[in-house]
């Protein structure tokens, strides 16, 4: 059954938070690289909780963290879309594609300057 978008925009935020939450459960379900992440996400608060460092890591920790998943997501969501609308391989669709994989690999590097920077403070 296909919906419009106009059936969705009255729901209380409750039940949107519902189709959100599922979203997130459908980026796990399908995709291992964000499995990977949430997995390293997890052992790097663990690495936290055994450091603990000054709030200002937690929040840099955090962001760095919620930003790799939510870019994740993104990137999984125009894939599945990219997929749908157009199955075959096709050259503009491939750079679409490579240019959110891009993004995510910048975010993950920016995630990796960020912990060895917070470990290197932390053996100091």
């Amino acid at each position: 059954m296909e919906h419009t978008g106009d059936e969705f925009k009255n729901r209380s935020l409750w039940h949107r938070s519902g189709y959100a939450i599922n979203g997130i459960l459908a980026g796990l379900a399908r995709e291992g690289s964000l499995r990977l992440e949430l997995a390293v996400a997890a052992a790097t608060l663990l690495l936290l909780l055994w450091l603990k460092p000054p709030a200002m890591w937690w929040a840099i920790a955090v962001l760095i963290i919620a930003a790799v998943l939510a870019a994740e997501l993104i990137n999984s969501a125009i894939e599945a879309l990219a997929d749908h609308l157009h199955p075959t391989l096709h050259a503009e669709i491939r750079v679409v594609k490579d240019m959110a994989a891009g993004a995510i690999l910048v975010l993950n590097v920016a995630a990796l300057v960020v912990l060895l920077l917070l470990l290197t403070t932390a053996w100091r």
